[in-house]
This record gives C-alpha cells, sequence and structure tokens, in this order.
C-alpha cells in the first residue's frame, strides 16, 4: 500500500485539509473539480436566488451525474474491450488455422510435385522405350 498523503487545498473560499493514499497532484485535482462545480454554479443566474443548502444539494447531485456518466461511460469502454480481445482471440485462432492450412497445401504441393517429377521422368523412359521398340522393329532393307 502507498503511504498516506495530506494536503490543504481551498474549496469554496475554505482551506481544507484533504488525506488519502493517493499523491497531492490527485488531491489537489479533486479540490480543483468542486471549484469548477461551485463556480460553475455560482456563475447561473437562475440559481443565486437559491439557497446555499440548496446549491449544495444541486453540485451534490451535479457530481453523483458526472460520476455515474463516467461509470458508466468506463462500463461500456470495458465491454467494448472484451468484445475487441475476443474479436482478437478469434482472428489469432483463424490466423493460426490457417497458417496451418497453408503449411499443409505447401506439403501437399511439394508431393505433388515430386510425383509430377516421377511421372515426367517414367513418361521419358517409357517414351524412350517405345521409340526404341519402333525404330528395332522398323523394316530393314535388304540388298538383292
Amino acid at each position: 500500500m502507498s503511504e498516506k498523503t495530506s494536503v490543504e487545498v481551498l474549496i469554496g473560499g475554505k482551506v481544507y485539509t484533504l488525506g488519502g493514499y493517493e499523491g497531492e497532484d490527485y488531491l489537489r485535482r479533486v479540490a480543483a473539480y468542486i471549484n469548477n462545480k461551485i463556480s460553475e454554479f455560482n456563475s447561473m443566474e437562475e440559481l443565486r436566488s437559491f439557497s446555499a443548502d440548496m446549491k449544495s444539494i444541486l453540485i451534490h447531485l451535479n457530481i453523483a451525474d458526472d460520476y455515474f456518466k463516467a461509470k458508466a461511460r468506463a462500463e461500456k469502454l470495458e465491454q467494448e474491450l472484451e468484445q475487441k480481445e475476443k474479436e482478437l482471440y478469434d482472428l489469432k485462432h483463424d490466423l493460426i488455422s490457417e497458417q496451418i492450412k497453408a503449411e499443409s497445401d505447401e506439403k501437399a504441393i511439394r508431393e505433388l510435385e515430386r510425383e509430377n517429377r516421377e511421372l515426367q521422368l517414367n513418361k521419358a523412359k517409357l517414351e524412350a522405350g517405345l521409340e526404341d521398340a519402333l525404330l528395332g522393329k522398323a523394316p530393314s532393307k535388304k540388298k538383292t
């Protein structure tokens, strides 16, 4: 576990000490986020007449809304990541299958090429034997 960190921050014009196991930068970003929400609400004309409690509740609701939307986006991204990982797994599986098939096809091609060479050699031998047989049986001319 990390070391506990404390940092003084200004939120809504008051100094608070935030503590946690996150770094100071993170704690300051959290405070800045809260200050931005407060500023956002303070700049809205329609909210100026609201009580401090009502503004506080609205800020809490707004932050909760941001949280749930971010959580939903994160869950959607996780689902998309899982889907992409599954697609990647399937593609890798297909690639391996295709590589095995290609290796098998290459082996079959080599075997067929070897058989073809043997057949061509046998054909040449048979043709030579046939030629010899035909030439040997050709009628010879006798002198009379």
